[in-house]
């Protein structure tokens, strides 16, 4: 059974309730008493911190290549949990034994979509609250809150296209960008919801959304290079095959439609494509590690030494472990390591830009 089935849907709806219900209750026990918009700000934490481990998970199921484990969407075959289908992933494991579909990847996929869905339940719960109680005073707008729900539908959308379109490259990767952009929405949310701000200047508060993009394409880029499995495309640290300026194929590297492991017309994707999406994200990555310590010596010029040397460790995981993805042959650790650090660092730089307001009025 390929495709969509949406037989298990309301048990599916019910899991999620059930598992957003548990750290729903925890802070809900743990703001207690407390004014509802640092309720809501504890609610929308607990959603970031959540969202950020859903993203490692993701990898997670990427990298043991357990996107496939069930082959349809919502459930496993029709299925709730690989419980109920156990009888058809035993016959695909059967035919294929170590093929998309076993046991073991089947309940990391479906522990993926669970895990979501709490999440999805969670937003949806702190979209509702923070509603009921936007005429307190000083509350902000609740559209923030209906925009991270409908940003999470449209995760779950991409996320049944990932595996109905069989690992497609561009929707993979949009389904990481997805992930990462819900993360920092929520971490803005969460900085604007609190009462500290920082004053910065408008070149440094300008130049933090620089950097900040500048990050993300440089993110997108890794993304590209991971769902198109071309992370061991140049497996020598600084030089690529030999040299620094290897055989190239840009054109279809970066054909962004197409499936995994072939061009749009159907031919097998040469190698040199791959090594043009690995070496392209290897360049780039020296802009974008200017970018974030320029960025971190203008802070710790202004006093902001905290933020500077955040900005630099975070800086200094992601050199190393995507450096030792290179030359230790892809552990999954590593590769783990190296998602978390790319999220990490993004939400460094939201919480930064979230908690800046201008010198003066008029900055």
């Amino acid at each position: 059974m390929i495709g969509f089935d949406f037989s298990p849907l309301l048990q599916m709806l019910a899991m999620a309730v059930l598992l957003g219900g548990l750290p729903l209750a925890w802070a809900w026990r743990r703001g207690r008493g407390a004014p509802h918009r640092e309720r809501l700000r504890l609610l929308t934490v607990l959603a970031m911190t959540l969202t950020f481990e859903l993203i490692l998970f993701g990898a997670f199921t990427r990298l043991t290549d357990s996107g496939l484990g069930c082959p349809d969407w919502p459930g496993c075959y029709g299925h709730a949990s690989p419980l109920g289908a156990h009888g058809d992933i035993q016959q695909a494991q059967t035919a294929m034994p170590t093929g998309p579909v076993t046991h073991g990847k089947a309940w990391v996929e479906m522990l993926h979509r669970y895990f979501a869905s709490a999440v999805g339940f969670l937003i949806l719960t702190t979209a509702v609250l923070h509603t009921r109680w936007r005429r307190e005073t000083g509350m902000p707008s609740p559209a923030w809150s209906w925009l991270s729900l409908a940003w999470v539908l449209v995760q779950g959308l991409f996320g049944a296209l990932t595996v109905t379109m069989k690992l497609f490259p561009a929707i993979v990767t949009l389904h990481l960008l997805l992930a990462l952009g819900l993360l920092m929405l929520l971490g803005w949310q969460a900085q604007r919801l609190g009462n500290r701000v920082l004053l910065l200047g408008p070149g440094l508060r300008r130049g933090i959304v620089l950097v900040l993009l500048v990050v993300l394409l440089q993110v997108a880029l890794g993304g590209w290079v991971s769902t198109n499995y071309a992370v061991l495309a140049c497996d020598e640290f600084p030089t690529c095959q030999g040299g620094w300026w290897p055989a190239m194929d840009f054109a279809r590297g970066f054909t962004l439609w197409r499936e995994l492991g072939l061009h749009h017309d159907g031919s097998v994707l040469p190698f040199e494509a791959l090594v043009a999406i690995h070496w392209t994200h290897r360049l780039f990555a020296l802009a974008a590690t200017a970018a974030v310590l320029l960025l971190a010596w203008r802070l710790h010029g202004v006093g902001q030494g905290l933020w500077a040397r955040r900005l630099v460790l975070i800086l200094l995981w992601q050199l190393l472990s995507g450096l030792s993805n290179v030359v230790l042959d892809w552990p999954l650790l590593a590769a783990l390591a190296h998602t978390g650090g790319a999220a990490a660092l993004l939400l460094c730089l939201t919480l930064l830009r979230a908690r800046t307001q201008p010198l003066t009025p008029h900055a």
